[in-house]
């Protein structure tokens, strides 16, 4: 009986932790993309962003579906999302074509990074109505990353003007209806 009330507890904590161990496995993808990238393991960077999107879907879901939503929670995804969003997908194009365009290509990697970085302060603060203001840096970095596979086939400047319209969308004052 003792045993049984042990695994009993010990499942409710799980759950009740569910959603934020998704997050943290998300950011350990970030973290994995960005260290794939300094040993130019490029691929795997993408792949791990990738992966890091998909948990990113499902933590949120995850915290309703057990009713665990927490201010925790939230601001451990926003910190998540701007590993894997932010800081990994710019760090992979400027290290495998933004590099290229010399300081230039440096500041719209970090504009990128900052315009993030403050879309997910601005959604922090913000009442949930259904609609997200401006492009969530999670699409953004996933754009970003999939622009990767036609990196070979485009000039690096193309890639000057994908940062700045993709850093410019993040922090707009559009609507999007979540979905």
């Amino acid at each position: 009986m003792f045993l049984l009330q042990r695994v009993d507890e010990t499942i409710k904590k799980v759950k009740s932790q569910l959603a934020n161990i998704v997050t943290l496995c998300n950011i350990s993808f970030g973290g994995a993309s960005i260290m794939a990238t300094f040993n130019e393991a490029y691929s795997h960077a993408v792949l791990y962003i990738f992966i890091a999107a998909l948990l990113d879907r499902y933590d949120g879901k995850i915290a309703r579906k057990f009713n665990q939503e927490s201010e925790l929670g939230k601001q451990l995804d926003s910190m998540s999302d701007i590993i894997s969003f932010g800081v990994a997908p710019a760090l992979l194009l400027y290290s495998y074509v933004l590099f290229q365009l010399g300081p230039v290509g440096m500041i719209a990697a970090v504009l990128y990074i900052v315009c993030g970085a403050f879309r997910l302060a601005r959604f922090n603060v913000t009442e949930a109505n259904g609609c997200f203001t401006g492009l969530p840096i999670t699409a953004a970095g996933v754009i970003l990353t999939a622009s990767f596979l036609i990196a070979p086939f485009i000039n690096p400047g193309v890639y000057l003007v994908i940062f700045l319209v993709l850093s410019y969308t993040m922090v707009a004052n559009f609507q999007l209806k979540k979905i």
